[in-house]
């Protein structure tokens, strides 16, 4: 640019010119030392008007609009680097609306001042992302939309070309973030789960329950701004259990169903045990051989959704925990909202095929007489009855056949884990656990209920019924 100026000077030194001087009004050509060259009209012996002006310094030629030597108006500008400018120009300079493809083959439309992109623009970058809004000075700033090539999208004000101010954002997993961001990151941004309840949750054998999870920021706030993350459930059994809480001491698993210990914050080991909800089905450990190439890997396990599962069967859960089935579980994941999820009718169903029971020496003889009745192994489905004319169980025989299909008591784990993929600008949140005590179904108790959110008294502990509370007398 600032060759023009230089060759404007030149012309008006006899000594410097070429042999061949320009006409004073007209069209001509001017050929410079160095090897740059003007081609267009003149007036009065300047270069005003239509023309073309090649420098030969920087390689770069302007065709369009000239005033006393300089490009001034409309012009197409091409870089020796690469590119192309067509537009507006002001001494030699963009300025004004114009259209931009760089050296690297993006493409900008707007505002430009100073040579520098400046004002309301649209940007189609390399990469496919596409940026509508604000520019100063050849930055991203003030308010402005980007649409990337992953789909995701983000809609604020913007600073020093990164996310800055209050924005929303989009993400192609389905996440969606509204709120303050500093820096190009989101300032009240989930970084942790929670599962809500007692330290020991207790549920009674055979009964579902819920499980309600917020996700909490550093200063331990609820993450509100967010919603859509993905969260599956998933549980695991103490692999070995204490006589106190459990007649099963630990499982032996077979050769072709070892699991992977899964460590836990409470001290103690487990392996992945199946978890079911009404809607979804079960999720737990593979029961083929073959699952694990198909299934989603998650740490600390190789706890998989089964691929060969029918979907649309008449019989119940019930059944085909009984026998061991391991249907699809679309369902164990649920999306946050508002830093909130619920997993409800969650169940703990028998131990999978592969996991053999041992029971401890106290309860050997309790259980020769259930075995001699019931079957030959503790894990096969109990014999059923047909059921009564009009399609209906009476409510104790229900209760028996969901503890007959059910886990043992014992300690167990439940654990969500984020699987949003893709993760959230590439972060993922840690698992959280919950200590799981599932306690032996006793017609002459009934525990007391826990409401979402409540503790039990003391704290510590709370118990969850499938039978509601009786009513008080008035």
């Amino acid at each position: 640019m600032a060759a023009a100026g230089e060759g404007t000077r030149s012309s008006r030194r006899p000594r410097q010119d070429p042999p061949r001087r320009p006409p004073r009004d007209g069209h001509g050509k001017l050929l410079f030392k160095d090897g740059s060259y003007y081609e267009g009209a003149f007036v009065d012996g300047e270069i005003m008007g239509e023309g073309r002006r090649h420098w030969a310094w920087s390689g770069d030629t302007f065709s369009g609009q000239f005033v006393l030597g300089e490009p001034q108006g409309r012009g197409v500008m091409e870089y020796k680097a690469g590119g192309c400018y067509e537009g507006e120009v002001s001494h030699g300079a963009r300025e004004g609306h114009g259209f931009l493809v760089d050296q690297d083959g993006q493409v900008y439309q707007g505002s430009f001042h100073g040579n520098k992109r400046h004002g309301p623009g649209q940007m189609l970058f390399k990469n496919g992302d596409k940026y509508d809004g604000d520019w100063v000075r050849d930055q991203r700033q003030g308010h402005g939309v980007l649409r990337c090539a992953d789909s995701s999208t983000y809609e604020g004000q913007w600073h020093s070309d990164v996310f800055s101010g209050l924005g929303s954002m989009a993400h192609c997993s389905g996440l969606t973030y509204s709120g303050l961001w500093i820096n190009g990151h989101p300032a009240e941004q989930a970084t942790k789960m929670v599962i809500l309840g007692p330290e020991v949750m207790e549920v009674v054998q055979g009964c579902p329950f819920s499980v309600h999870v917020q996700l909490l920021q550093d200063q331990g706030e609820i993450a509100q701004g967010e919603s859509g993350r993905v969260l599956q459930i998933s549980a695991a059994v103490r692999y070995v259990q204490l006589p106190a809480y459990s007649e099963v001491s630990f499982f032996q698993v077979d050769r072709d169903s070892q699991e992977t210990l899964i460590q836990t914050p409470f001290g103690f080991e487990c392996i992945p045990y199946p978890v079911s909800s009404h809607e979804a089905g079960v999720l737990g450990p593979r029961a083929t051989k073959g699952a694990a190439e198909t299934a989603m890997p998650l740490p600390g396990g190789d706890q998989e959704l089964d691929s060969d599962a029918t979907h649309g069967q008449e019989d119940t859960l019930s059944d085909q925990l009984a026998r061991g089935c391991v249907p699809c579980c679309p369902g164990a994941c649920q999306r946050v909202q508002q830093g909130r999820a619920a997993f409800t009718d969650v169940l703990l169903g028998p131990p999978p095929p592969g996991y053999h029971p041992f029971l401890f020496l106290d309860s050997l003889h309790k259980k020769a007489g259930s075995r001699s009745r019931g079957g030959a192994h503790p894990r096969a489905a109990p014999p059923t009855t047909p059921e009564p004319p009009g399609g209906s169980r009476p409510e104790g025989r229900a209760m028996e056949e969901r503890t007959a299909a059910a886990a043992y008591p014992g300690e167990y784990v439940v654990m969500i884990r984020d699987v949003t993929t893709p993760p959230f600008l590439g972060r993922t949140l840690p698992t959280a656990f919950k200590h799981l005590r599932v306690v032996a179904n006793s017609s002459a108790q009934r525990p007391h209920v826990l409401e979402e959110g409540a503790e039990a008294s003391g704290g510590r502990q709370a118990t969850y019924s499938c039978s509601p509370e009786p009513p008080v007398p008035q």
